[in-house]
């Protein structure tokens, strides 16, 4: 599994920055009391007891946005509740229970997830009882907290911990047999049903030329070879000052929720049309959810003969150049030519984004890499990379230890992202790469937690 998410809820300016900015003990996140000051999410690494979480801020839920971004807002906080291990939900003692705080505990209800209520502004034990009002929310657990009185922190962190799904969950292990998820996405008219069509060898769902048949996304579950797959179809996206009505716009928000819902997406261009400006969101939006990707080249028969492959593959990495390690197939959904060969690919990017590589191994690559590059001089300095370790899978997720995080560029935490892909089992998927300061002592304890580690520093 990947880096568990602590996601914070709320209703506006009810302390959600704050308690953001408190655990992780560093200014991150605005805090102002004026409603709706943060908007997107924003997420920080902890590491409590040895245990690692991302800590992740969000909008007030159930604000009216002054400048017209509530839409924009609300999808940012579904996107972060879809994806939490466990949910803080966040009220203020000094207003007590308000109807929105009745609301967001309604849209909390489903949730399978914990979700902790955290009684922010209890300043002091004179006003515990001020919080017990927030029982009445449903939530059996409640804590008592104040961010600027630092009160109730170790508390909150001690429920986090006793929450969090398991370290080294089932799941972890490259080799334990899970159902892979494959989600089929593209513009309008690119093929999907079709494709999907040919997978089931039944008309599971509607296929037609006519663009926009999709409204909805549709679970179908296969085999290959004996292996069962299940694709997510998902309805066509198109531009998005093209969206003039609410099928429209809960299709595009499906479609989202069915890619962060994926294993391996396949993104559908059309091989007799050009690339466009929603595929290049679509891009965008699989790379910010660190999703395996294949790129399919559909209704290749078309144009078979007369362009070669090698045009087209040249034509997709020069317009999505950041993403140069995604494969690309060509195909023909209709007849079913070379789908095969493609989802067998695919299950080899989910066992990549699975793989796990040891902290000996690691920090041997990055010394090596160090010493044939090393970091860029800043302000006059070098600055030092400690040690790394690898903290997640789904994606990969490699932490660094450095001495000044901020001076390494972002080039430069490219080369070192193009090296672990060279030499790890990570070649074509996304990995997710954070820098932190070196707390003292943070070396001395991973030393002693693993008998491979190795320092690496620069010369």
């Amino acid at each position: 599994m990947g880096v568990p998410q602590v996601v914070i809820v709320g209703r506006p300016n009810v302390g959600k920055s704050s308690i953001f900015n408190w655990l992780a003990g560093r200014r991150l996140s605005i805090v102002d009391d004026a409603p709706g000051v943060t908007r997107d999410r924003l997420t920080h690494l902890m590491n409590v007891d040895d245990r690692y979480f991302e800590l992740v801020d969000t909008g007030g839920m159930g604000i009216e946005d002054e400048d017209h971004l509530t839409q924009h807002i609300e999808a940012q906080i579904e996107h972060a509740i879809d994806s939490a291990d466990m949910i803080l939900f966040v009220v203020d003692s000094r207003e007590g229970l308000l109807p929105l705080d009745e609301e967001v505990a309604r849209r909390l209800r489903y949730v399978k997830v914990p979700v902790v209520c955290v009684a922010n502004k209890t300043d002091a034990q004179s006003m515990d009882t001020e919080a017990d009002q927030f029982y009445r929310l449903g939530r059996r657990k409640l804590v008592r907290t104040s961010a600027t009185q630092n009160r109730g922190r170790d508390e909150l962190l001690r429920m986090i911990l006793e929450r969090l799904p398991p370290s080294g969950a089932e799941g972890d292990s490259p080799h334990a047999e899970t159902v892979m998820k494959v989600a089929i996405v593209g513009r309008r008219n690119t093929g999907k049903s079709t494709f999907v069509n040919t997978l089931a060898s039944a008309q599971r769902v509607i296929a037609s030329e006519v663009p926009g048949t999709t409204r909805d996304s549709i679970d179908v579950r296969f085999e290959l070879d004996g292996k069962p797959f299940v694709a997510i179809d998902t309805p066509g996206l198109r531009r998005r000052k093209s969206i003039s009505s609410n099928v429209d716009f809960y299709s595009m928000h499906r479609a989202q929720r069915s890619i962060r819902r994926a294993d391996v997406v396949l993104l559908f261009f059309d091989a007799t049309s050009r690339i466009s400006k929603v595929d290049k969101q679509l891009c965008d939006f699989i790379a910010e959810n660190y999703k395996p990707c294949i790129f399919v080249v559909n209704k290749w028969d078309l144009l078979y003969g007369s362009m070669p492959t090698e045009k087209w593959a040249d034509y997709l990495r020069d317009t999505f150049r950041t993403m140069w390690y995604v494969p690309i197939a060509f195909i023909t959904g209709q007849t079913g030519k070379n789908i095969k060969a493609m989802l067998n690919h695919g299950q080899m990017l989910f066992k990549q984004s699975r793989e796990r590589v040891g902290t000996g191994e690691l920090n041997r690559l990055l010394r090596a890499a160090i010493e044939h590059n090393p970091p860029p001089v800043f302000h006059n300095r070098r600055p030092k990379i400690y040690f790394g370790t690898q903290v997640g899978v789904q994606p990969p997720t490699i932490v660094l230890f450095a001495s000044h995080p901020n001076a390494l560029s972002h080039p430069y935490r490219r080369y070192l992202l193009g090296v672990f892909r060279d030499r790890f089992p990570f070649a074509e998927v996304p990995i997710k790469l954070y820098i932190r300061k070196r707390a003292h002592g943070e070396d001395e304890t991973q030393r002693a937690s693993d008998p491979d580690f190795e320092e690496t520093a620069p010369p």
